[in-house]
């Protein structure tokens, strides 16, 4: 027969955790044995409700702008996991900002881009902790790793600001701030060693941490990460380089074409294609004889392997870009005092290395090194992603891309950007080039393609959009599509004009809007053409217009975002607070997506 349990007994189970209770039934099944069940329950209920403190709750968040983030992430993860520690790892462009204050224990690895600034899918988070409703954060704990590029003055700048301002609202640090630069393993993996200890710690003194349910696996990488990535790339071939800047134009954009025939890659609309470049044979010959060398003499490379020296800086080295580290060990080995000087300015030295490439530096100030030395003044070669400028429902077993040349002159000499250069020139057709997809889960189309998009870029910017146009043809989508994209000038620098003009033509576009900066007595950027259409802009986004916007962060990605408040505020009947919530939430629905570099 059932009979009832005491109230008091009653409360006290339902406090307990699974494991807890598990426990409970063999200690009470062991009692019923000797007879003394009613005894022994009363007596250790209470005490097991009340001794084990509340398990802790883990969060990591993934804030990620080329995918490095995202994967050292994926490996904190693993840590914990493996430590018994039941943790969630959520992208923060599916985190819920507002949420945050109810978390217990969030990690947070973030990337540094453009000046300073969050990635883009950290950027509603960003906001929320530094906008004028910033929240008290007195029950969480957290910890940060930054990851970012010395090269750039605001180095890990984003993760710098996240640790300020999380502890500056309440929050308890945990664990130091960890700083990682572009060559990031080691130093990550130390960070997560100690970050996991401490973690440790503190769940040991909670009761067996349990999932709340709530765990929000990673954005599911394309299918061509799962063959190739950074490490393992496809040796791919370059079908088909064409010119689509006029021949007289002061930019050279190139359209490439590669072939990725036997791959197996996927990739799909939105996401980057990644480069492994070769260094510029002049370049590497002229920086070998700056320092004396014919190129044949043996250094070790960071993985304990030994090759010539001109093997070395064509593919293992970054000899395109400068850095501090560079200049600074360079003045100590030269005891230049002109350059010593530049280096002990931080504005001095911000100046020079936006001016100067490192062959600049050993042309200037002379002082042959040997080689191992030389090559270990470079950081390694990264590969460079470019947004992928096709859909593959069009475009099959290829990829393509939109490449604009980087070039410039230095002590009268001519010199071009490492990947520009290198697929947009050096490599001639048939040849091979190191390719893996980056997927970019945070710049999709609608799933539903009746949604109206709007297109806003400027220059190389369009290559997304050229690759969204494709897919919406090849779906049969019935969503209408805006397009606003600048450039210099009509004539000369109208990006694939034949294509978009067929889509005009055809229906598929359903408006465009063109600026041209050079081409009149004043210039015309994008953010004047939205602003010319504002109410035609407001009218799109009262019927669910997803908005993308993809080319320069510094400049045109801010001015397009300014514009858009004051159409938000002005055709909203909006403060420009409440304006900057409403582009806030767009940017969690997934509604606003930017892709800038």
């Amino acid at each position: 027969m059932t009979q009832p349990l005491p109230p008091e007994i009653a409360a006290s189970l339902a406090v307990l955790s699974p494991t807890q209770l598990a426990w409970l039934s063999g200690y009470c099944w062991a009692q019923s044995q000797s007879g003394s069940a009613a005894t022994g329950l009363a007596d250790t209920l209470p005490a097991a409700a009340t001794a084990a403190a509340p398990a802790r709750r883990v969060t990591i968040l993934s804030a990620s702008q080329t995918g490095n983030a995202r994967r050292v992430a994926s490996d904190l993860l693993v840590k914990l996991e493996g430590a018994g520690i039941n943790a969630r790892l959520v992208a923060a462009a599916d985190f819920k900002s507002k949420t945050l204050p109810e978390e217990d224990i969030v990690l947070l690895v973030t990337s540094t881009q453009g000046e300073g600034e969050p990635p883009e899918e950290a950027l509603p988070l960003h906001k929320f902790l530094f906008g004028k409703k910033a929240p008290d954060l007195g029950k969480l704990s957290f910890a940060v790793l930054g990851l970012g590029d010395s090269s750039y003055p605001d180095f890990c700048q984003a993760g710098k600001d996240f640790d300020a301002q999380l502890a500056k609202l309440g929050a308890t640090r945990l664990h130091d701030l960890g700083i990682c630069d572009l060559d990031f393993q080691a130093a990550a993996n130390t960070w997560i060693d100690s970050a996991a200890a401490v973690v440790g710690k503190l769940c040991a003194q909670s009761s067996v941490p349990v999932s709340d349910g709530l765990t929000t696996p990673p954005p599911a990488a394309a299918p061509a990460a799962q063959l190739y990535s950074k490490e393992k790339p496809f040796a791919a071939s370059l079908s088909v380089r064409q010119k689509i800047t006029a021949r007289h134009a002061e930019k050279d954009v190139e359209h490439i074409e590669i072939d990725l025939a036997g791959s197996g890659i996927r990739y799909q609309t939105g996401d980057a294609l990644g480069i492994w470049p070769v260094n510029a044979v002049a370049l590497v010959d002229e920086i070998l004889a700056l320092h004396q060398l014919n190129g044949n003499e043996t250094v070790k490379l960071a993985d304990g392997r030994e090759t010539a020296v001109r093997e070395a800086l064509a593919h293992h080295a970054d000899i395109t870009q400068n850095t501090p580290a560079l200049v600074q060990q360079y003045a100590a080995l030269s005891g230049n005092a002109d350059l010593q000087a530049t280096v002990e300015n931080h504005e001095a030295l911000d100046v020079y290395l936006a001016a100067t490439p490192p062959v600049g530096v050993f042309a200037e100030y002379p002082h042959p090194l040997d080689a191992q030395t030389l090559f270990g003044l470079f950081r390694p070669q990264t590969p460079r992603l470019y947004s992928i400028a096709s859909a593959q429902d069009e475009a099959g077993e290829e990829v393509h891309l939109t490449v604009g040349v980087v070039q410039f002159e230095h002590h009268g000499n001519r010199y071009t950007g490492a990947a520009s250069g290198y697929i947009g020139g050096a490599l001639e057709e048939g040849g091979e080039v190191r390719v893996f997809v980056e997927p970019n889960p945070q710049f999709r189309l609608p799933a539903n393609g009746d949604t109206p998009i709007i297109m806003i870029g400027a220059g190389t910017g369009i290559a997304p959009f050229r690759a969204f146009m494709q897919q919406r043809e090849a779906n049969g989508d019935n969503g209408k599509n805006w397009l606003v994209f600048g450039n210099q000038k009509f004539t000369d620098d109208f990006l694939y004009q034949a294509e978009w003009l067929q889509y005009r033509k055809d229906g598929l576009l359903t408006r465009a809007d063109l600026a041209w900066s050079r081409q009149g007595a004043e210039k015309v950027y994008v953010q004047h053409k939205l602003a010319a259409a504002a109410a035609e802009v407001w009218a799109w986004l009262q019927q669910g217009a997803h908005i993308y916007v993809c080319g320069d962060g510094t400049r045109m990605a801010r001015d397009v975002e300014n514009t858009l408040l004051d159409i938000i505020a002005d055709k909203g009947n909006l403060s420009r607070d409440d304006a900057e919530d409403y582009l806030n939430e767009m940017r969690e629905d997934k509604r606003y997506q930017r892709d800038v570099y």
